[in-house]
């Protein structure tokens, strides 16, 4: 049977014996995808679990072995199992895993904590991205002559993406990583998530800057307008988590003292209440250009912690998205990449500078930054390690 036309993609067939194949129809290719997903991150994670890595590598890796790296090599498997009009289904599933996942970390973080972290956090933060970003600038110079096309793009716009490239740290991988190993409530876990959520607005509007100036020439007037897009990004942020912080968390606190056990009833309005707000929180900072996941975590941090309220909360979401959705996340990442792409000495050589770059940048600038806000030098060396966490998604 011929694979369908993408603009009259249908949910689901009227079966087999109708003439149908389900896997030309997005519901049941989703229910396909996600069990192959599952099945194969639990079997790498049992695999994984004697090296006692956390199971979003067991995830990221199945997303590269079901990818065109490796299963994908074969075509027609490829087109059949992961054809490329069902990917922003499945993305668009694994988003709402990933956003319900960080309005648990939220959830989780006590904000008075990350308040007594916030000076050296922030501090980690700028060290964490000021020197990678300059190192990123010094490899440019180099993939811009080595690179094929790279001299058609424009070199500041260039400084600019490989900069925000190796400085990101990875907000919902550093988050899992935290979570898998029981770190969240740690004071490391802690300065960890309170740096990297600094860290991850700066790169979002560094890289709506990129963006921006790669999309409307290097005119005088192209470099005014993108540095007020990336002003207004910054403001319209700041705004969005002063209204959660003023307004917002006030009514939450209010809600909490409501829930209770005796009016099960009043407590499920509140309970989709609060999950619609985790939705219109991600669409509003999907609106002012910073990802939605940043809105579902501040979210999160206006929930009052311990009591009754965020239990029941926990226990309503986090089997479902932890189990279910969140792979799908991580799995989706890898289905992107295809490691065959790098062939060559010169390519590995590149790619090999390009990772010792971003790891010794972002290691060495946290780790001194962290030892001079006075704290230990084991656990400054933790914080290094893990605000160097990398994402393939943020890449991508």
């Amino acid at each position: 049977m011929l694979p369908p036309n993408i603009t009259s993609i249908k949910t689901s067939s009227d079966g087999v014996w109708q003439g149908d194949n389900p896997l030309n129809f997005a519901f049941p290719l989703l229910i396909i995808q996600t069990t192959l997903v599952l099945l194969t991150s639990h079997c790498l994670a049992v695999l994984i679990k004697p090296l006692r890595q956390p199971k979003v590598i067991a995830e990221i890796l199945g997303g590269i072995l079901l990818g065109p790296s490796a299963l994908g090599r074969n075509k027609e498997y490829l087109h059949l199992v992961f054809p490329s009009w069902s990917t922003p289904i499945l993305e668009s599933l694994a988003s709402v895993g990933l956003l319900f996942f960080l309005f648990l970390v939220g959830l989780e973080l006590d904000l008075s904590s990350i308040r007594q972290n916030g000076k050296s956090a922030f501090k980690i933060a700028l060290a964490g991205i000021t020197l990678p970003f300059l190192f990123g600038a010094g490899v440019s110079l180099f993939l811009q002559k080595a690179v094929h096309g790279e001299n058609k793009v424009g070199y500041g716009q260039f400084i600019i993406f490989m900069g925000v490239s190796l400085s990101i740290t990875a907000f919902p991988v550093l988050a899992r990583i935290l979570a898998d190993l029981k770190l969240l409530t740690t004071q490391v876990g802690q300065t960890a998530m309170a740096a990297a959520a600094f860290n991850d607005v700066v790169a979002w509007i560094l890289l709506a800057l990129a963006v921006s100036l790669a999309g409307k020439g290097s005119g005088a007037e192209s470099h005014h307008q993108s540095s007020l897009i990336s002003i207004w990004v910054l403001i319209s942020g700041v705004a969005f988590v002063a209204f959660m912080l003023i307004v917002v968390r006030p009514i939450m606190d209010w809600v909490a003292r409501q829930c209770s056990s005796d009016n099960v009833l009043v407590d499920d309005v509140y309970i989709c209440l609060t999950l619609v707000g985790v939705m219109v929180s991600g669409f509003l900072t999907d609106l002012i250009g910073i990802h939605a996941i940043f809105g579902a975590f501040v979210f999160g941090l206006t929930i009052p912690k311990g009591g009754e309220f965020a239990v029941r909360l926990m226990k309503k979401i986090q089997d479902f998205v932890s189990g279910l959705l969140l792979p799908l996340y991580f799995a989706s990442s890898g289905l992107k990449t295809d490691v065959a792409k790098i062939r060559g000495i010169e390519a590995w050589g590149l790619l090999v500078l390009v990772i010792s770059m971003a790891c010794a940048g972002k290691i060495l600038g946290t780790f001194v930054m962290a030892l001079l806000c006075m704290i230990p030098v084991r656990e400054s060396l933790a914080l290094g390690v893990l605000m160097n966490t990398k994402g393939l998604v943020e890449l991508i």
